[in-house]
């Protein structure tokens, strides 16, 4: 399956559903990947300064990591493509307008967006009015 490429289409079905937990992004030099793997981050990404890990805010802290302030985890649970244009920066776009932080991580299936733990249900709620205003 590749996904749906409609803009409007993926728009009327974000279903957006705030994932239990919170999580936190720290970085780790890359040949220590390893080492990580038991936390079970759900999230990696290299990058030339090191290696980002998205992980459990708990599993960060029993490992004595330096991270991020904790945040929430969105998934949209429609599918879309990896060549779709325009739903990024139209989820941007309704939690800019709310005055929420956004980092957004595309999977092969969905689309998940980070934000702070106090503005989780706030952007939920963004999103959900961004999805009824597009049937």
């Amino acid at each position: 399956m590749s996904g749906i490429m409609d803009l409007s289409v993926l728009l009327a079905g974000l279903e957006p559903k705030l994932v239990d937990g919170e999580f936190v992004y720290a970085t780790v030099p890359p040949e220590t990947l390893n080492s990580y793997m038991p936390l079970k981050p759900i999230g990696l990404f290299f990058e030339a300064e090191g290696l980002t890990l998205i992980l459990p805010r708990e599993a960060a802290e029993r490992a004595g990591l330096a991270a991020s302030a904790p945040l929430r985890c969105i998934t949209m649970m429609v599918h879309s493509s990896l060549e779709a244009v325009g739903m990024t920066a139209a989820m941007a776009s309704a939690l800019t307008k709310e005055g929420i932080s956004a980092n957004v991580v595309a999977a092969y299936y969905h689309d998940h967006i980070f934000v702070p733990v106090a503005d989780a249900e706030r952007a939920v709620a963004a999103l959900r009015a961004l999805s009824t205003a597009s049937t």
